[in-house]
């Protein structure tokens, strides 16, 4: 199985000028592997990094989105799915990095680990799903999924990661907002 930071390193390699949208530990975990002014983090968003990259995208059909959200977040947002998939973005990526826990709110279990993310993707009008267990297979596909036309969405299957340090106010400083912002709109 893979680890949710060592697939957000190879990911940072193909992280151009695309805005990355990521709450709780996938945020944790992609600002120590890429800090940068497009990391667009939420306050207590658990749920809505989907929706917000949405919003995102729609604002700017021109420049491409990365959600980066883990399985519980999800589950907490299903809805999502439908709604991107009516939409359709074609700028839109969709990574979930499933360790079938809510890491964030103390590793309890989410309630089906048989759950099949990419399914639901791809029955709610995503162009394309993928499922990555193998890190030299996404390693190896993973520009191919970026580069597609969206919505793209697809499944990381992680263990469940070392317990991680919550900095609130570095990750939500509103500088890195502000710096956000200005960047976004350029």
């Amino acid at each position: 199985m893979m680890k949710r930071d060592e697939c957000f390193r190879i990911l940072a390699r193909h992280i151009k000028d695309e805005a990355v949208v990521a709450t709780y530990s996938s945020a944790v975990d992609w600002v120590e592997v890429s800090p940068r002014p497009l990391n667009y983090l939420s306050i207590g968003a658990m749920g809505l990094d989907s929706s917000h990259g949405l919003g995102l995208a729609l604002g700017q059909p021109n420049k491409r989105v990365i959600v980066l959200q883990g399985d519980g977040s999800l589950l907490m947002n299903l809805g999502s799915l439908v709604t991107i998939g009516a939409v359709a973005p074609k700028n839109f990526v969709h990574l979930v990095a499933q360790n079938d826990t809510y890491e964030a709110n103390g590793s309890q279990p989410i309630p089906n680990p048989k759950v099949d993310f990419a399914s639901m993707a791809r029955a709610s009008g995503y162009v394309a799903a993928y499922d990555f267990s193998d890190l030299k297979i996404f390693e190896q596909q993973v520009a191919h999924v970026l580069d597609q036309e969206g919505p793209v969405f697809a499944t990381l299957h992680v263990e469940p990661s070392k317990p991680l340090k919550y900095d609130y106010p570095s990750l939500y400083d509103p500088e890195k907002r502000k710096a956000f912002k200005a960047q976004w709109r350029s």
